[in-house]
């Protein structure tokens, strides 16, 4: 076996067989069933990677919301599934448990770049409807970087309040949490207290029967003597 093809069989070999598969986007669904439409079309014709997925997104692009409604559920289904088959799921020795993400935890606040690209991005994908993801994110990174320390004022100031807010919901979700965490050990212990409770009444039951016993022997003897 050459050096390039282990290598190859070794990246091949990665991974649990048994982990669940990730979860889709409603795009991925789309994607998925446009490929699935293509080959039914075209069964014996290659297929241009970068050229299909220009047409996938312009088809997305013009898609009225009820259109897209189907593989938005689709998405949603699919997610539940990923969920429920990650709680059940038991990594192989050696591998960490990639830790659940509560979907009720509060969501990390944006930094300010992120919403002066959030502002920005549709402007910059409308001039350039070619650009690709990592040229409209390079564009982005050029524009904050070039922006004045008075004009970043208005997003640093919005992010500092969301990130204010986040310490206040997170803190109280934390709050939250060791509660319930409290209120298990509680119930646990009372379960345990009772459990230890009817173990120490079957015991007594036990001696009574026992001392009954004792009893009924000492007057058969008795009678035997008279």
């Amino acid at each position: 076996m050459t050096q390039e093809s282990h290598r190859k069989s070794s990246k091949m070999g990665k991974g649990d067989p048994k982990k669940p598969r990730g979860k889709m986007s409603s795009y991925a669904f789309f994607v998925q069933t446009c490929r699935e439409e293509h080959k039914k079309k075209h069964p014996d014709a290659s297929v241009n990677f970068s050229e299909f997925s220009k047409k996938c997104s312009e088809r997305w692009k013009t898609m009225s919301s009820k259109e897209k409604g189907k593989f938005e559920d689709m998405a949603k289904a699919d997610k539940l599934r990923y969920e429920k088959e990650m709680k059940n799921y038991v990594p192989p020795k050696g591998e960490t448990k990639k830790k659940f993400k509560d979907p009720n935890a509060p969501k990390r606040p944006p930094s300010a770049f992120f919403l002066f690209c959030s502002e920005f991005r549709p402007k910059i994908k409308g001039e350039h409807p070619g650009l690709s993801i990592g040229d409209v994110a390079k564009k982005l990174g050029e524009m904050w970087n070039n922006t004045a320390a008075d004009d970043k004022q208005p997003y640093e100031k919005k992010a500092a309040k969301l990130k204010e807010k986040y310490e206040k919901d997170i803190a109280a979700y934390r709050a939250k949490g060791k509660v319930d965490a409290g209120k298990k050990v509680v119930a646990k212990a009372e379960k345990s207290k009772k459990k230890k409770e009817e173990e120490e009444d079957e015991d007594e039951d036990e001696e009574d029967e026992d001392d009954e016993e004792e009893e009924e022997e000492e007057d058969e003897d008795d009678d035997d003597d008279e």
